[in-house]
């Protein structure tokens, strides 16, 4: 039975000893084949970001922040829309006691009740709680609890943790500098599809002169929803550092990815908190 090579898919061996015999002369192709592999992951458009859908309506949640809930009892992540369904049928029936939109667990009345449901599911190794977690200790300036509980969640295979542990390392906060720590979580945050991870290492290639992946890290954040990345593009297509052709597509496809995680629902609730928020300012 012939064995693939650790690292790459180009050879296959007999034995340790012929792994071993042939590993001085297979080691330069080896090392690029490597490289290839992790290009045709990182570069690979992912079909959604890294939020995924709201589990009670289906559609893809938003990037933009704000726009959607979590509950501590089933730690999903809910859109605003479907959270202002839920209020709105509670008022409707005159409903006492306020439930979860998608487990309909009631609601905690306290700080310290939320703080107990997300202990249960911390100790049943939910990433979403786990995450939650670390980034309360962040918050708070406990960075080294952030980076045990992010550590511990990117275990899991996390993407969002992923991305909190290159913001770590890039700026030192509980562990030491490492551009190469931090370049490796941002690669596996963008690889499980985090916008905000292409983005930054669009602007680490765009330091290194590595214009043509800069851009592919750009396209690839703008076609899931990012913003900011669709206005580094039309910088980059003004200097000529990105087609007409290229250009156009990325527009069509951010444009197509914001509509998507829109809805009346959606809609309505964010007029609802818009004008709350007007009056709340009065």
């Amino acid at each position: 039975k012939l064995t693939e090579c650790d690292g790459c898919d180009l050879v296959r061996y007999c034995s340790d000893a012929c792994k071993a015999d042939h590993r001085s002369e297979h080691e330069a192709k080896c090392k690029e084949r490597v490289a290839e592999l992790r290009d045709e992951l990182l570069f690979k458009q992912p079909e959604s970001s890294h939020y995924g859908d709201c589990p009670i309506c289906c559609l893809p949640l938003t990037i933009e922040d704000g726009k959607r809930s979590i509950y501590p009892c089933c730690c999903k992540w809910i859109c605003e829309g479907c959270s202002y369904a839920i209020d709105l049928r509670q008022k409707r029936e005159n409903i006492q006691v306020q439930t979860c939109p998608f487990c309909r667990h009631p609601l905690p009345k306290t700080r310290e009740e939320a703080d107990k449901n997300m202990m249960k599911r911390i100790e049943a190794n939910d990433i979403v709680a786990i995450r939650e977690k670390g980034e309360r200790r962040r918050d708070n300036g406990d960075y080294e609890g952030a980076f045990k509980y992010f550590t511990k969640v990117v275990e899991l295979g996390d993407a969002m943790a992923h991305f909190e542990l290159s913001v770590m390392y890039s700026e030192g906060h509980g562990v030491e500098k490492d551009e190469n720590k931090e370049r490796y979580h941002l690669e596996e945050a963008a690889i499980a599809g985090n916008p905000y991870a292409h983005y930054n290492l669009a602007m680490k290639e765009g330091k290194k002169g590595r214009t043509d992946r800069a851009v592919k890290h750009l396209i690839i954040a703008a076609n899931l929803g990012d913003d900011d990345a669709i206005q580094m593009l039309k910088v980059c297509y003004r200097d000529g550092e990105v087609t007409k052709d290229d250009f156009a597509g990325a527009l069509r496809a951010h444009h197509a990815a914001v509509e998507a995680t829109k809805s009346p629902q959606r809609t309505a609730a964010a007029n609802y908190y818009a004008a709350h928020r007007r009056m709340a300012g009065k």
